[in-house]
């Protein structure tokens, strides 16, 4: 009796054994898939990028190996894509900080509203809808320094305000003028884009939405319990809950500030009148002044406009570096968040 239990028992544990010994060739069948898109969409391209970056050559031509003249060019030589980098750090600093802190009032306003929550949600999420190269034209029309709706009011506010300095305030020939150029000055080019990113925040808005919604109703009792206002409140209680869409929206507003293409390069040709983007490549991208001129416009320049792909390569794993650098040093931030730490 006690023999067959014996061998019973070292069946099953030779089926045991078998089955961890099996389980780990499945995990490697399913995982087949994404580690060949991987592998053929993301390290092949980066190994190539990196060899790439030490030659001469085009698409069509074959590469010929100039060592370090791409990279010493770029870090010493090229006076474009520090102005490139420039502009492109400064929608990341200004134009993802917007977002987030827009997306996040707008979908705490929307979890007050008690009437027509749903019409609200809706008109605030439509502009994510549409496409960014005709919300993009629609923006520079509306925002025409000359015949544009928004200098319109602009100009009627700066009036008022005149006659009531002169008339009211007792200030003799008092003017005031409120007449930006947006799009066609160079000073304000770059916040006009980002009024354009916030006008379209309905994106990440709805994400902010599900997050305050899904805050435990009974941890803002007990904080107003313990005598927390409304600050209080919202930093300790909201931030803490939301701090995972928090982390996703600045990751993937960072990626798409490095990336940032369509809207400014849409923005400087219509802003001049010019009917194609990218034709004529040091005449429309980047006008005016290069003030609109982003890192991502000026690889494709150099890539495609210029033939210079090796160049190319190289500015695009710099690229690659920086975006890397700072998604990792934002992971680790949040990760040592927590509310002992913020208090």
């Amino acid at each position: 009796m006690s023999g067959a239990l014996t061998s019973g028992r070292t069946g099953q544990a030779r089926v045991a054994t078998g089955s961890r010994r099996r389980i780990p060739w499945v995990a490697w069948v399913f995982l087949t898939p994404m580690l060949l898109g991987v592998t053929v969409f993301f390290i092949y391209p980066l190994i190539m990028t990196v060899y790439y970056s030490f030659h001469s050559f085009n698409i069509m031509g074959t590469p010929k190996l100039i060592g370090w003249d791409n990279w010493i060019y770029l870090f010493t030589k090229d006076p474009t894509v520090k102005k490139a980098a420039t502009n492109t750090l400064w929608i990341v600093a200004f134009g993802v900080p917007a977002r987030i802190i827009g997306a996040m009032f707008v979908a705490s306003v929307l979890t007050r509203a008690r009437r027509a929550s749903g019409l609200f949600r809706t008109l605030f999420y439509l502009p994510a809808l549409i496409p960014p190269v005709a919300s993009t034209i629609a923006f520079v029309h509306v925002f025409n320094p000359a015949t544009g709706p928004v200098n319109a009011v602009l100009d009627a506010v700066a009036r008022g305000t005149t006659y009531v300095a002169n008339n009211w305030l007792g200030m003799v020939d008092a003017k005031i003028t409120m007449h930006p150029g947006w799009f066609t000055n160079a000073s304000w080019s770059k916040p006009s884009l980002v009024l354009l990113g916030l006008w379209a925040v309905g994106d990440i808005m709805v994400i902010f939405l599900a997050s305050l919604l899904d805050v435990p109703a009974e941890q803002y009792e007990a904080a107003e319990l313990d005598g927390a206002g409304s600050i209080r409140q919202f930093w300790y209680v909201t931030l803490p809950n939301i701090r995972p869409v928090i982390l996703f929206s600045a990751v993937t507003g960072i990626i798409g500030g490095l990336q940032y293409f369509t809207e400014p390069a849409v923005a400087s040709a219509v802003a001049q009148n010019k009917a194609t983007v990218g034709g004529g490549m040091s005449g429309t991208l980047g006008w005016p002044g290069r003030s609109t001129l982003m890192y991502g416009q000026y690889l494709y320049s150099q890539a495609f406009g210029f033939g210079r792909m090796g160049y190319a390569s190289a500015l695009a794993f710099v690229m690659f570096v920086i975006a890397a650098i700072v998604i990792l040093l934002l992971l680790r931030r949040f990760s040592e968040f927590s509310p002992e730490v913020a208090s």
